[in-house]
């Protein structure tokens, strides 16, 4: 990265003519209104799997989403993609996400993979469990590959469900926890469109439980999300 890119936010990212038209087209998009009710809009439950867990050297290697539409999960509307990586996951980390080294390295170029994702994400907003780790991995990937700083609006479920279900906060944690508990089940732990699928499915079920509190709109969930992150530094 050059010293212009960190003065500036100068991208040195250089697109072909038809990716940077295809980046400026989604720019370009409208944003969708974040007052618009959740039983009536799309959003987008996303998972991703990376080479590791370390935020600043591991990689991007797939993205799982599935559209939650008026409510309802649209299997027809999901996406899943591999990106090409120039050098293979180690082995105990493929045994994780089962993303195998012939299929890293034939994956979709980066550029293309990321592209893609954005033309089938178009702006609705994101909804993951664990927010911190998706958005970084996906903005870092989106920052070298495109040259884009993508600041998007994110919903975090794994803060809104202790918001809705305190008494059960104490137990619950993780992923598996809230899912065990509303016995929503996993075909494939650790797939990226398998993990996105359960949760649009806990997606579906807090958001029944934040509108018998009042809370139906995405700002709402925001603004549940923001309390609940006070809450948990608080205590």
């Amino acid at each position: 990265m050059s010293w212009l890119t960190r003065l500036f936010g100068i991208s040195s990212v250089e697109l072909r003519a038809e990716e940077a038209a295809r980046l400026e087209a989604w720019k370009s998009l409208p944003a969708p209104p974040l007052e618009e009710p959740l039983s009536q809009g799309r959003y987008v439950v996303v998972d991703v799997e990376t080479s590791g867990l370390n935020l600043n050297k591991d990689r991007l290697i797939a993205i799982g989403a599935v559209a939650v539409t008026g409510g309802r999960i649209d299997l027809g509307d999901s996406f899943e993609i591999i990106l090409q990586q120039e050098a293979v996951s180690d082995k105990e980390n493929i045994l994780i996400h089962g993303i195998g080294g012939t299929a890293q390295a034939d994956g979709v170029p980066p550029v293309a993979a990321l592209l893609q994702f954005l033309e089938y994400l178009g702006k609705s907003p994101l909804i993951a469990f664990h927010v911190t780790f998706d958005e970084t991995m996906i903005r870092r990937a989106m920052k070298e590959f495109l040259g884009l700083e993508f600041k998007h609006p994110w919903v975090d479920l794994a803060y809104i469900a202790p918001a809705l279900y305190p008494d059960l906060a104490r137990r619950y944690r993780a992923l598996d926890d809230w899912m065990g508990h509303f016995h929503i089940n996993n075909y494939a732990r650790h797939s990226a469109l398998a993990d996105a699928l359960s949760t649009a499915q806990l997606l579906q079920v807090l958001a029944a439980g934040a509108a018998k509190k009042g809370a139906r709109h995405l700002a709402d969930l925001q603004n549940m999300e923001k309390a609940q992150r006070w809450v948990s530094w608080a205590s």
